[in-house]
């Protein structure tokens, strides 16, 4: 394998009481702190620059090799020592870092670094836990803002964001239209499904129903482990298509003592979807898993951009480009949804282009298939 270009988290503290972070739901942050990777040069006007969401158990780390990031307990593991869009981002690549550079921030209320419920809150000194205030998509957004102010970028050449990044890279095109030219959804869509409540709900319940969750106080004793990992398992099957999950647990070896209780195991797939929760439990938090799906939960993106229903709302973007990816195979994200988002555009009169990805492997594509998204992020970016 190729060796990787070794990089590292940058972290950037903000505190200032007189212009706190005000938060959608209530409540306001005047001291935290958000982790970051960039990728390629800012050019001379920061022009150049590419703000890229990761999607919802991501990071900040999106290219390159990074085998540590400090003071996030552990979540660190070899999993996320790869870049998750490393083959998307480099010279030559879909984001070329010889023409732009690419911004990676974890979210606000994030596990890799950025201040989240499993930090230390700087007025207590003990861990934020429970009392971690409630966030909406805007109010990651509104952070990452100030994160643009701070390195001096007054417009992006473009935001781009796959799943619930798509979420966060519409929230930011509409709440802030001047700030964006190109604005690049993948696999993701204007609303929060009935579906998606259906399945984010029963992973909400998976957790709060583990003993040891204890009302999101649990950090000085067990993790909820158990319900963390049932609520991967869920999530997990509407990422992958059911022809991609059959093949990738055809070599799981099924182990012939019950996990839980008296149910015995007798298929790879269950042995896959037993080791997806186990695997995840090791690197990301609870807590945080809870606030990403409640701000899912209620994402509302004519609100959160302060308009009055969505075709206002996108009607201020009519300086934009969009490049809207589907994937065919999408459980999560179909490509009704989509259809929606170019339907909107089309009437706001914004400039689109809507492509569909052939792929078997389902919403995932994105992450996997460098090949089939290359050839128009290049054209759409290079303009």
């Amino acid at each position: 394998m190729q060796k990787l270009p070794r990089v590292q988290t940058r972290f950037i503290r903000f505190r200032d009481r007189k212009h706190p972070l005000r938060l959608r739901v209530g409540g306001e942050l005047d001291d935290f702190t958000l982790a970051y990777e960039m990728y390629g040069k800012m050019n001379s006007d920061r022009s150049n620059v590419i703000l890229l969401f990761h999607a919802m158990t991501g990071s900040q780390h999106a290219a390159g090799y990074n085998p540590e990031v400090p003071g996030v307990d552990g979540r660190w593991t070899e999993e996320n020592h790869i870049g998750w869009w490393d083959a998307f981002i480099g010279p030559g690549k879909a984001l070329d870092t010889r023409l732009f550079c690419v911004l990676c921030v974890n979210y606000l209320g994030g596990c890799y670094g950025s201040t989240g419920p499993a930090s230390i809150n700087p007025k207590t000194g003990r861990r934020w836990a429970a009392d971690f205030p409630v966030l909406r998509m805007c109010d990651i957004v509104d952070s990452q803002m100030r994160l643009l102010d701070e390195l001096g970028v007054r417009q992006l050449h473009a935001v781009i964001g796959a799943s619930i990044g798509g979420f966060l890279a519409l929230t930011l095109a509409t709440r802030y239209p001047d700030r964006v030219r190109i604005v690049v959804p993948i696999g993701t869509g204007p609303e929060t499904t009935i579906y998606h409540r259906i399945i984010n709900f029963e992973q909400i319940t998976a957790i709060e129903s583990d003993p040891n969750f204890r009302g999101g106080n649990y950090y000085d004793g067990p993790p909820p482990e158990t319900g963390l990992a049932l609520a991967r398992r869920i999530a997990h099957k509407t990422f992958v298509s059911l022809e991609m999950l059959s093949e990738r647990a055809r070599s799981e070896v099924v182990p012939h003592k019950p996990p839980h209780g008296w149910y015995e195991m007798n298929h790879p797939v269950e042995s896959y979807m037993l080791h997806q929760g186990l695997k995840f439990v090791k690197r990301f938090d609870a807590n945080t898993y809870l606030r990403i799906l409640d701000a899912w939960q209620w994402f509302d993106l004519a609100a959160e951009a302060g308009a009055a229903d969505l075709p206002s709302a996108f009607e201020r973007c009519r300086s934009q480009k969009y490049l809207v990816f589907s994937i065919d195979s999408d459980l999560s994200f179909p490509r009704s949804e989509q259809e929606k988002l170019v339907q909107l555009l089309k009437r706001a009169h914004v400039p689109c282009i809507w492509i569909t990805v052939h792929s078997e492997k389902g919403h995932d594509s994105f992450l996997l298939e460098p090949r089939l998204y290359t050839p128009h992020l290049q054209q759409e970016l290079r303009g």
